[in-house]
């Protein structure tokens, strides 16, 4: 008989789409005998955090939605007296924490709820993801953690979870994880942390479909373009094979280069991504589909007319993120032809010997203005990434993002404050300039700045992201006037409600607006584009009786 296994997800509303990772190690470790359940705290009042999408809507920056179209809404409960309730009831053999940096201080608190029981039971706890794989000296120091996976979960859990059954709690040796040794007795001397070597990359075309029964039916659902969908999320690429110096992907590919013989990038069979597909439609009743590659257009031409010929039987309108570079006429028609919907392209930033020199990113201007002609002419919105707030930069350089993006006719455009996350390579630039320090835990990147910069100050950065929607639509006469509404006092908010009900009215088309045809092949939607804020309430939060309780 297998073992009870609680995954613990720290998570605010906002962040919408279900955690891949997790729906996958449910589904190995169903197949292993073991039972499995999760406590995810997206749809509490936890008070952490902001709400990511609708911080989106706020900054002009994506349709207005609802969350309550689809009966979704905040819950009415403590999370922590249904975290005790769900552990006291489930009893679980282990606790699993997947957590990102900027959710990591929440999923502690979730340890420190149940620690009753932890303790009691001398129930293990593992915490893995993107922040304890690149800053487990950090993590490896809580109390009520025991081990902490640095890479790849899938094998790890398996054989863990396998140890646990058979009354091993010698964890010593377990691959890819930092482990405080127990000696004989299950947690008895804390004192040496064994540093396990990593293991080859995990083969994804062995891995089961994913466990979409481990969420409840609201966890299904995302907003895209003002409207609600059942969407799942689909891996065809694991890693990525560009090296941009915000991201984490350059150092995973060190990680594993550096500990293995394998690299990290691999790429998943069509026909496994085709029969993954089918079983969301048939099945599950999946209305949208979400490719959640770094760089979808990764692929060779030949991969490339595999996807399309099998995507020509799913017929559901599909969004995925990549690169400007990747696209051609004859890619874009067709994935139109196939569904594809939306696309979200990175640029970055608008300065291009800061983009090269900084960031790593070395396409021109013009090619991207080019190249970003191409989506429309083929129906197909498209939304333009950009970042401010980078080690080095200044408000006059953000302002060269500003002129980039008006030379680009996206559907919607938006602007992150960059975070200096753990495993990313412009963290370590951040720590040697000053900027922060490397035990410092950041923020999500629609929170205020973390870095106080000299050369670009966090009022500056803050204005920017504030206003940047408008200094992109707006003509440059009326910039004076923008440039007020980037203070955050009476005057500068009352000018920026002021300027966002403008902008609505001469930017923004009328819903179901279809400037581009072609929208409505497979689902109508509405045009991801520019609008002003609206109130919370009206997208779905509400405060529960509870929130003033919580934490």
């Amino acid at each position: 008989m297998g073992i009870k296994v609680l995954f613990l997800y720290p998570n605010t509303f906002g962040m919408n789409m279900i955690p891949q990772a997790m729906a996958l190690f449910s589904s190995l470790l169903k197949k292993e005998g073991h039972q499995v359940e999760i406590f995810d705290s997206t749809y509490y009042a936890v008070d952490f955090g902001l709400d990511s999408d609708g911080t989106q809507v706020d900054k002009l920056a994506v349709v207005p939605f609802n969350m309550e179209d689809r009966g979704i809404r905040i819950k009415d409960t403590s999370w922590s007296d249904d975290l005790i309730k769900q552990v006291e009831r489930f009893k679980p053999d282990l606790i699993g924490l997947s957590t990102t940096e900027d959710m990591y201080e929440l999923g502690l608190k979730f340890l420190d709820t149940i620690k009753d029981y932890k303790l009691k039971n001398k129930t293990p706890v593992i915490a893995g993801g993107v922040f304890p794989t690149f800053a487990p000296e950090i993590v490896i120091k809580e109390k009520l953690i025991d081990i902490v996976c640095v890479g790849e979960g899938e094998n790890t859990l398996i054989e863990l979870c396998k140890r646990i059954q058979n009354k091993d709690y010698n964890f010593d040796n377990l691959t890819n994880c930092w482990v405080k040794t127990i000696g004989p007795e299950y947690l008895k001397n804390r004192n040496i942390i064994k540093k396990n070597p990593i293991s080859k990359p995990v083969d994804v075309n062995k891995n089961p479909i994913i466990d979409i029964s481990l969420f409840e039916e609201n966890r299904l659902y995302r907003p895209m373009g003002g409207k609600i969908y059942k969407m799942f999320p689909v891996e065809t690429i694991r890693g990525c094979p560009y090296t941009c110096r915000f991201c984490n992907s350059p150092d995973q590919m060190a990680l594993y280069n550096k500990e293995t013989d394998g690299g990290y990038f691999r790429k998943k069979k069509m026909d496994l991504v085709s029969k993954e597909l089918k079983h969301f439609k048939n099945d599950l009743g999946v209305e949208y589909n979400y490719f959640w590659a770094d760089t979808f257009l990764a692929m060779n031409k030949k991969e490339f007319e595999e996807f399309c010929d099998m995507y020509s039987e799913i017929k559901i309108p599909f969004w995925f993120q990549t690169r400007p570079e990747t696209i051609n006429d004859y890619n874009m028609k067709k994935l139109k032809e196939v569904g594809l919907d939306r696309i979200s392209f990175g640029v970055e930033h608008g300065n291009e010997k800061f983009r090269r020199e900084v960031l790593d990113r070395r396409w021109s201007n013009d090619q991207i203005i080019e190249k970003l002609k191409i989506p429309h002419k083929y129906g197909i919105n498209f939304s333009v990434n950009n970042i401010t707030g980078f080690p080095k930069e200044t408000k006059k350089l953000a302002f060269d993002t500003i002129e980039l993006n008006r030379n680009i006719d996206s559907d919607n455009a938006n602007i992150h404050t960059f975070v200096p996350f753990h495993g990313t390579p412009l963290r370590k630039m951040c720590e040697d300039l000053g900027y922060i320090k490397p035990e410092t835990i950041t923020k999500c990147i629609v929170s205020d700045p973390i870095m106080d910069m000299p050369q670009y100050p966090k009022h500056e950065i803050k204005g920017i992201t504030k206003c940047f929607n408008l200094y992109v639509k707006f003509p440059k006469n009326r910039w004076s006037e923008i440039e007020k509404a980037e203070k955050d006092d009476e005057e500068g908010n009352k000018i920026f409600t002021q300027l966002s009900e403008e902008y609505l009215e001469k930017y923004m088309p009328a819903p179901n607006a279809d400037p581009h045809g072609g929208i409505e092949d497979f689902i109508e939607v509405d045009k991801l584009d520019h609008c002003i804020p609206i109130p919370k309430k009206k997208r779905g939060i509400s405060k529960s009786k509870n929130e003033d309780e919580m934490m």
